[in-house]
């Protein structure tokens, strides 16, 4: 099962959260730094967290985002779910129409249920939980922050 770019940049974000040193606020430029992604698709990320209360955002000079209560306890699999945009595994509805065998389709209920058994699975793995010091630190420096891991 392959996740969606969007559920990937958001997962790593969340990380970086999870791992920043005493809950201090990071911006969004600097979590685009320290995931190596472009800052607009971390923005986009930013704003389906926020909306969805796993992250908390100050504005002004020195705000910034860090984890809610909400995001430290959130698991891969609820993450997963609300933010994987595809419905089906495989192509059954395409834009040049669906698929001839879609009615009643076995394979398309079973490739459902593997999805599921799939999200089933990272249901006990706690976002917050993933990051550690060895994984963190050369991150945090690469964006000027003191590791408090």
């Amino acid at each position: 099962m392959k996740i969606n770019a969007f559920a990937d940049v958001s997962l790593r974000a969340l990380m970086v959260l999870a791992a920043a040193p005493g809950g201090s606020l990071l911006t969004t430029q600097s979590i685009a730094d320290a995931v190596a992604t472009p800052y607009n698709h971390v923005s986009k990320a930013m704003a389906k967290l926020r909306h969805l209360g796993l992250i908390e955002v100050e504005r002004g000079r020195t705000g910034g985002s860090r984890l809610s209560p909400a995001g430290r306890q959130v698991t891969v699999g609820q993450m997963l779910r609300n933010l994987n945009t595809r419905q089906d595994a495989a192509d059954c509805v395409a834009p040049s129409g669906d698929c001839p065998l879609i009615n009643d389709c076995k394979l398309r209920l079973a490739l459902a249920r593997a999805r599921e058994a799939f999200y089933r699975e990272l249901d006990d793995v706690v976002v917050a939980d993933l990051p550690h010091s060895r994984q963190m630190t050369p991150v945090f420096q690469l964006i000027g922050l003191r590791p408090g891991l």
